[in-house]
This record gives structure tokens, sequence and C-alpha cells, in this order.
């Protein structure tokens, strides 16, 4: 992390649905501005640890032009704490959790993704995982309208 390049964090449970989507979200739109930023996800669980992302991400992402069948679930850990300027968690509970785990010389700032849309401050980005290929679709709605807001909020700044 240095002052001329933020990094982001996109947290959701299992780091195979959500969060994977959010980090593909704010890569295109990152790329897009050629804002330089170090971008990732985790969970806050580890149940998927070591895995790729849900097929279905996988595809949505792949709709929009991102491929992120490379990626690999892992957990969160103590360092994010002072390795990412801003982590955002994908819901209230994760959110949570992330404030029981911050370690007391944490440096980032953490919040709930969808604070970054005026009219969604205490939305959750809802979990995808035991829905259809379209709640993907919705999910990846969302994560896209924060990424865009996001960049352009880092870019400004």
């Amino acid at each position: 992390m240095s002052a001329n390049r933020p990094a982001v964090l996109f947290v959701c449970l299992g780091n195979i649905c959500r969060s994977p989507l959010a980090e593909a979200a704010f890569r295109l739109e990152a790329e897009r501005v050629g804002l330089d930023v170090e971008i990732d996800s985790a969970g806050t669980a580890n149940w998927h640890v070591g895995k790729a992302p849900d097929p279905r991400s996988i595809a949505v992402a792949r709709e929009a032009g991102i491929d992120i069948a490379h990626f690999t679930a892992r957990q969160v850990v103590q360092d994010d704490f002072r390795r990412f300027d801003h982590i955002f968690a994908l819901d209230r509970k994760n959110l949570a959790d992330l404030m029981a785990m911050m370690p007391p010389d944490s440096t980032a700032q953490v919040s709930l993704l969808l604070e970054t849309i005026p009219d969604r401050k205490s939305d959750d980005v809802d979990d995808p995982y035991y829905g259809s290929a379209d709640a993907f679709a919705f999910t990846w709605t969302h994560v896209s309208q924060a990424a865009r807001l996001l960049v352009e909020r880092l870019a400004r700044s």
C-alpha cells in the first residue's frame, strides 16, 4: 500500500461468489480509467480456501469480458487490515465479522460496498449461492454499479 497506489479488498463469506465478482467489476472499471490500484478479494470463512470461484460467477464475469477462473479463494488475514486502504464487506454480517477480527493497529477503512451507492447505503449485496444464474447476474449489476462509483471516487483523490 502506498499513498500513490490505493489498495482495495472485497470480502464476502466464502470468496467464491460475491467478492470475486466485486473484484472483477472493480478491475474492469479501474482498467477502463487507467487507475493504478491493488485489488483482491477474500472471505471471512475458510470453507472454500484454494478453490476457484463458483462456475456461475465465472460465467457472469466472462459475459462482462473478464476471466476470473484463475482466482483462488482465500480467507481474510490480520495483515489485510494493514495492507489494504479500503476493505469492503458485501453484507452486514461479514462487516460485523471484519470489525470483530480487526486488529488494533488496522489502517484500513472498513465499510459496506453498497455504501458507495447513495440510495443503497445500508444494503447488502444478496448472496446468489443458492439461487439461479439470474441471481448471479443481479449480483453483477450491483457490484458493477458500486465499482464504477468507487473507481470514480478513487480517481479523484
